[in-house]
């Protein structure tokens, strides 16, 4: 839903980051099925040097440090998600190995081949898919690996309402073919597929924004207001056609 003449872009976005702010998770997700994930990807050196680019809160960045036992650097130009992350990776000892960086993912100046893993959740969709992968693979050196998940149809011909709100929302999402083929283009081979249940959305993300929805609703400015409607209806449409969409992981190699 688009912001109301009053509520500027900005208003918005910023009561956006409010109602996430203390979650988990900015998006969906399921820390067994990212293990699983890890726990089959082959050829990474014993310590990687691994990029959570768009980490959010950091709920992909303390596992991969946890799980690999290895350092990431982890971006978001969001300074509240990068301050909970912090403070997440002292709680659970891992200060030492996770390092917080706010900034544009889409405009990172670092040596070409700085990673052996790259890893994105639910992020890559500000670039485009295409986008991101073009200006993430110069990042990883020959044979490194790419893990992003990415909003994704499940379906050649989604009915009208749903095509339509993504028609706004993300243009450019495709199809898991679709998707496989940009991924080859931008100079990829595809490992794997590997579809998020729509479970996990309710259980890692839409249960907990929606109780926090109704934590701000009795205070909401009109930003914050405007943003439970955009939620709202976010949430509605997922409700009524999880078959026709979702996240996929595409496990990529760098070639």
């Amino acid at each position: 839903m688009s912001p109301s003449a009053e509520i500027s872009a900005e208003e918005l976005f910023a009561a956006l980051i409010e109602l996430h702010r203390g979650l988990e998770r900015m998006g969906p997700g399921d820390p067994q099925v990212s293990r699983e994930i890890l726990a089959g990807l082959s050829g990474l050196p014993e310590r990687p040097r691994i990029a959570d680019l768009g980490c959010g809160a950091g709920a992909g960045a303390l596992l991969l440090a946890e799980t690999l036992a290895a350092p990431v650097v982890a971006v978001d130009l969001t300074r509240t998600f990068l301050d909970q992350l912090e403070s997440r990776a002292r709680e659970r000892g891992l200060a030492e190995l996770v390092r917080a960086v706010e900034a544009d993912f889409g405009a990172l100046d670092w040596p070409a081949a700085s990673f052996d893993l790259l890893w994105s959740e639910g992020a890559a969709y500000h670039l485009t898919f295409a986008g991101a992968l073009q200006r993430w693979r110069p990042l990883l050196r020959e044979g490194g690996l790419a893990v992003i998940s990415e909003a994704t149809w499940f379906t050649e011909t989604p009915t009208a309402e749903v095509r339509r709100f993504w028609a706004a929302a993300y243009p450019a999402m495709g199809t898991e073919a679709t998707n496989t083929r940009r991924a080859r283009e931008a100079g990829f081979e595809v490992l794997a597929l590997r579809r998020l249940a729509a479970q996990a959305w309710w259980d890692s993300y839409y249960g907990p924004l929606l109780r926090r929805v109704e934590e701000v609703r009795g205070s909401a400015s009109a930003a914050m207001q405007a943003a439970i409607r955009e939620t709202e209806a976010e949430v509605a449409l997922f409700r009524a056609f999880s078959d026709a969409y979702g996240y996929v992981f595409y496990v990529l190699r760098a070639v």
